[in-house]
Formats: structure tokens, sequence, C-alpha cells
């Protein structure tokens, strides 16, 4: 199984206002023909689209639709990730391929997106002084469920939620969780609980 405890254990880069999806990485794509580009990559997964400059300086631009999966080194972060397109209902009857991060990869897999969104700096002086509340750029991560018979559910954050994603050893995770009192928003507490239920 792949173990990818990836940039989200620490979440550095929201301090120098550095993203991973803003700067060029090492790595390759595989493209749904079998093809593999080799380069630097910078991806989007808002777009859910992939640039890849190769040796030559020539900039390929995929879409999901083209894309089997690809992985980098993260230079910001110091890790390795692993990014798969898969089919996704975004709409109701209406499945895409979009990009998901693989975090934890077994028979329930967990999945990732992300986004950079503006947040309020609540408590920032420069409020009480100008009256403007200041803005800053986080980094917004949403979680998934991926099962092998192909379905793919949205995790909200909400413990009761898990539970209800995870009900085939309900009471098992709810002792779990409890008896090493882990966050089911934590990326890291979450692995850990995925690993835990697919042990079971």
């Amino acid at each position: 199984m792949l173990i990818c405890i990836s940039l989200f254990l620490l979440l550095t880069e929201t301090k120098a206002q550095e993203f991973s999806s803003r700067v060029w990485h090492k790595g390759w794509l595989v493209t749904l023909d079998g093809d593999t580009l080799r380069g630097e990559l910078k991806y989007d997964m808002e777009t859910n689209t992939v640039q890849v400059l190769d040796p030559s300086q020539k900039v390929n631009t995929l879409n999901s639709k083209r894309i089997l999966y690809f992985e980098f080194f993260d230079s910001i972060l110091k890790n390795y990730r692993q990014f798969y397109a898969i089919p996704y209902e975004v709409r109701t009857d209406f499945r895409a391929p979009i990009l998901f991060e693989v975090l934890y990869e077994g028979p329930t897999t967990l999945l990732c997106r992300e986004k950079i969104v503006m947040e309020a700096e609540a408590y920032s002086q420069g409020y009480y002084y100008s009256g403007a509340m200041p803005m800053h750029e986080q980094l917004a991560l949403t979680y998934y469920f991926a099962f092998r018979t192909g379905e793919i559910v949205q995790y909200s954050g909400k413990k009761a939620d898990l539970f209800m994603i995870l009900d085939l050893h309900g009471d098992q995770v709810k002792e779990y969780i409890r008896k090493n009192r882990l966050s089911v928003s934590e990326v890291r507490d979450l692995i850990r609980i995925v690993a835990f239920y697919n042990s079971l």
C-alpha cells in the first residue's frame, strides 16, 4: 500500500505565501494514451490542468481528461506527491475526471483536493486603525474517501459524517479515535484512522 503523507503535515507554505500549485516541480506525467512526459510540472486543481515544461523548454498543457496520473517532488515541502485524474460526479448524473491527490491508498483510499482562498485576519491591529479587515491567502483542503466500488464520497470534516462513511466498523473506529485522541479534521490523524479502518 502506498502511504503518501504529503504537503498537509506542516502547511509551511502558508507562512511565506508560497503555494505548491504556483511553482514548478521536477516530476513526470502519464497520459491516458500511455505517454510519459518528464520535466518540470505545475498543477492547478481548480482548473484541473497540469503544465509540463520539457527539457527543450516547451510547455505542454493538459487537462484532466487527458491525464492518467502524475507525480513530483514538491520543491517547497520536500515531499513526493502523487495525483490521479479520477471520474467524479461533478453535477447530478454527470461524471468527469478531476484531479485528486492520493494521501493514503488501500481498500478505502483517502484523497484530497486543494484551493487557495482569501481569509480575513480578524485580530490584526490594522483593522482597528483603518476599519478595513486585512485579508490573506490560505490553503483550503477538501477530503474524499474512495472505495473499491468506484464510489467517491466527499467528507465534511464532521465526526458524525466520518462515522457514516466508515460505517462498517463504526464502533471500533470510534474507540480508536477516542483512545488515541485523534482529530477527525487533521490529515495525519485521518491517515491513521483510514489505515486502522483498512486493517479491520
